[in-house]
């Protein structure tokens, strides 16, 4: 797989929008677009192209595996990897989100400090 540059975040907490942009950006050197809601996201991945899709669960509207359902409708994005950010991480929980394409969980509250690193380990582990 290429080396991981480019992230698109969905999430509709503006604080953890903040930190994490702030975590990806500032410490991975990643670039970033962030989306409130899967209905935001929708209307900026064509412009943006991510190479992997981070997304909150639970959300209003569109939740975290219905945004990803919708992304991977839109043609060249069938199989754009996603990595999930929940505060639910049992085991049975991480089973049941996990489809072809996702690559993995991150729990919240994360650690911003290794946000990034947890990401590209999730990435190379792929």
């Amino acid at each position: 797989m290429a080396e991981l540059s480019r992230i698109l975040h969905v999430e509709d907490e503006a604080d953890i929008r903040e930190i994490a942009q702030m975590a990806l950006e500032l410490i991975g050197g990643f670039e970033v677009r962030q989306a409130g809601d899967g209905a935001e996201a929708l209307a900026m991945v064509a412009d943006f192209a991510p190479q992997l899709i981070l997304t909150d669960v639970q959300m209003p509207g569109m939740t975290g595996p219905e945004t990803l359902a919708a992304i991977r409708a839109l043609p060249g994005y069938q199989t754009v990897p996603g990595v999930y950010m929940t505060a639910k991480v049992m085991e049975a929980d991480k089973d049941a989100l996990l489809g072809a394409h996702d690559l993995g969980v991150i729990a919240k509250p994360f650690d911003p400090t290794t946000l990034a690193a947890d990401l590209r380990a999730i990435w190379a582990g792929n």
